[in-house]
């Protein structure tokens, strides 16, 4: 999750490789931009993407974000659930995420909130992730 490993019984699972803060990201980074969503450029019944890791498709993603003449200046990534806790993680996931677009860590923040236990991600059946992302043009 954000381009960490974390060891927790229940996993990911998606169409790639189910990474929620990095398909965030992407997302974020995507409209901010104009350039739609990552359904638009990573479509879920395309058996090419399957297993992908979200990484990589970050990278291209990003990279068309370049191309149309922006850089990021700060991106804001929320994971929703009540676990895993991560603390422990998040400065890993910032550089992560920060290295793949390359740019500084301080330059993207990683933070979750728990649903206090309402909802399909309080009753621990899945997870969310919201991302916001402020691009400037070159």
């Amino acid at each position: 999750m954000g381009g960490v490993q974390i060891d927790h019984p229940r996993g990911l699972a998606g169409h790639s490789d189910g990474d929620v803060v990095s398909h965030a990201l992407i997302d974020a980074l995507l409209g901010a931009a104009g350039l739609g969503d990552i359904g638009s450029l990573f479509p879920s019944d395309d058996e090419r993407l399957r297993g992908s890791s979200s990484l990589d498709l970050l990278a291209e993603a990003y990279l068309g974000v370049r191309e149309a003449g922006f850089e990021l200046v700060s991106a804001d990534c929320v994971l929703i659930g009540e676990e895993p806790r991560i603390a422990e993680h998040r400065q890993r996931m910032r550089g992560t995420l920060a290295t793949v677009v390359g740019v500084d860590p301080e330059r993207v923040n990683i933070r979750a909130t728990t649903t206090d236990q309402l909802g399909f991600t309080g009753r621990g059946e899945g997870l969310a992730a919201l991302a916001v992302a402020l691009l400037r043009g070159r």
